[in-house]
């Protein structure tokens, strides 16, 4: 049996090589127009997708082709001023505290002595200290890992709150200990704004495998833990805050909504089915679940189950490239042996309405301690963070739908562009979306539109992003702003 599942099996490579140069050549000639908005202040507010970051990273490259920047770039043809980012010191990625790493580098991809492809984190020692304070203001707000909520809490950016209300990346550019994202952002008297928000607000429960809570009907965000869902009230109550934050001054703006958090490679690259077996070895690991399927048909004849439960518990392995793993599912009808009172685990194979997060493609089929008995995926059964199910995923959709509706019919409200960013996301995974010179996909590694963290688009991904923003703002204040070229961008980074 293969002990690891490689990335090789999951991707064919056909990747561009390291960090091309760009330029865009646009021309202004008096041709170009701010229409109905002014975009002298452009202050950008949002979470990693807003501050650049790309490839499970903050660096500095990512942040000069995050996707406000292009826009201001763009702006500038038309009256915008000067845009400025709280860039981080290196482009290794990472993040130190007093001295000691506490965010990883960035991830590019690797190839082994036998041509076996991964990503891997740059063995590089970052130099970014979140102590190093730096002085603003900034135009670019983007917060890697804020939730909604997060954006309006006072001392977040408090470097003594580390590790528990506060986050290291807004410790390195708050105005004040005490102060808030919206407040820094708004005090800037902002022009025009972006506001892209509330992927995290299911995105963490999502990456997690679902290890977390739906906190729908909770109100109180202290009691949140980080991995779970926002509440929908919480939701609307605090994105309308944030947009009369940043219009009470006229600014006007543009928002847009969340994609499907499914969609993106992070859960569509690893197979439900991942597993070769050989019939010798499908022959002997069916054996160890004989017991357990044995005790399923007990089980339907105490009426505990139904035979249709009974049928997606039963573990069977076959000799075969692709057999699904053998995963925990918190969803099964708890049983107890009715003789000892023990709990009997609730097993069963995944199917294909399950996603496999990214990060088992390296675990799958790996040997706990060396013992090759004890296989993950397959003896030793996957944990909760590993698979989203469907009925976790139902959870995600259910808040996403309502977090969408709240966002469209605030920007409604307040009369703001809005960006369709679930639809084009979507596009990008079901057929793609072309630009000169290509296509871009969310097939990992090779699709040009998401960096190998799986989540965060490539600079080509974020460049379609800021294209999206600049044809709705043209579109509801009668601008004419230019897009960017997709292709001047890179993708996907070789060591």
């Amino acid at each position: 049996m293969k002990k690891n599942i490689k990335l090789l099996t999951l991707i064919a490579l056909g990747l561009a090589a390291c960090e091309p140069e760009f330029d865009k050549e646009v021309s202004d000639s008096g041709f170009y127009s701010a229409g109905d908005a002014d975009f002298s202040t452009y202050v950008a507010v949002g979470n990693s997708l807003t501050a650049g970051y790309a490839d499970n990273a903050l660096y500095v490259q990512g942040q000069r082709n995050s996707y406000p920047n292009m826009m201001a770039e763009q702006f500038a043809h038309v009256g915008g001023g000067t845009f400025t980012q709280p860039l981080v010191d290196d482009n290794f990625g990472g993040l130190l505290l007093n001295g000691t790493q506490i965010a990883d580098t960035r991830m590019i991809l690797e190839f082994d002595a036998d041509g076996n492809p991964s990503p891997v984190n740059l063995d590089e020692t970052p130099t970014t200290e979140i102590t190093n304070t730096l002085e603003g203001p900034f135009n670019n707000m983007g917060v890697p890992g804020a939730k909604i909520f997060h954006l309006a809490a006072e001392g977040y950016g408090n470097v003594a709150g580390v590790g528990s209300t506060a986050n290291p990346y807004f410790v390195r550019f708050a105005s004040s200990a005490g102060t808030s994202v919206i407040a820094d952002a708004a005090a800037q008297n902002p022009t025009f704004f972006t506001l892209w928000i509330g992927n995290n607000d299911i995105l963490a429960f999502a990456t997690s495998g679902g290890v977390g809570e739906d906190q729908a009907g909770n109100i109180n965000p202290a009691t949140y833990g980080s991995n779970d869902i926002t509440d929908p009230n919480v939701f609307a109550s605090v994105y309308n805050s944030l947009l009369t934050a940043l219009t009470a001054n006229g600014a006007k703006g543009a928002v847009a909504n969340i994609p499907d958090v499914t969609s993106i490679p992070y859960f569509t690259t690893v197979p439900y089915a991942p597993i070769p077996m050989d019939q010798a070895t499908a022959d002997q690991v069916n054996q160890g679940y004989a017991e357990y399927n044995q005790a399923l048909s007990l089980f339907v004849f105490l009426g505990a189950i139904d035979q249709e439960e009974a049928q997606r518990r039963t573990i069977n392995f076959q000799a075969s490239a692709n057999n699904p793993a053998v995963i925990e599912d918190e969803d099964l009808t708890p049983l107890q042996n009715p003789l000892t009172g023990e709990d009997i685990p609730n097993l069963r194979q995944t199917t294909a309405e399950d996603l496999i997060v990214l990060t088992a493609s390296s675990f799958i089929g790996t040997t706990v301690g060396g013992d090759p008995t004890k296989v993950n995926g397959v003896s030793v059964p996957l944990g909760d963070q590993w698979v989203l199910t469907p009925e976790e995923q139902e959870l995600v959709a259910n808040a996403q739908t309502q977090f969408n509706a709240a966002i469209k019919g605030l920007a409604d409200q307040y009369g703001l562009a809005f960006v369709d960013a679930r639809a084009m996301l979507t596009q990008v995974a079901e057929t793609g979306i072309p630009y000169d010179g290509g296509m871009l996909t969310s097939t990992y590694a090779t699709g040009k539109a998401f960096s190998l963290d799986g989540v965060h688009p490539t600079a080509k991904g974020y460049a379609m992003i800021a294209n999206a923003f600049i044809e709705a703002i043209n579109q509801t204040y009668n601008s004419t702003i230019p897009i960017v070229n997709p292709g001047t961008y890179p993708d996907v980074f070789v060591k």
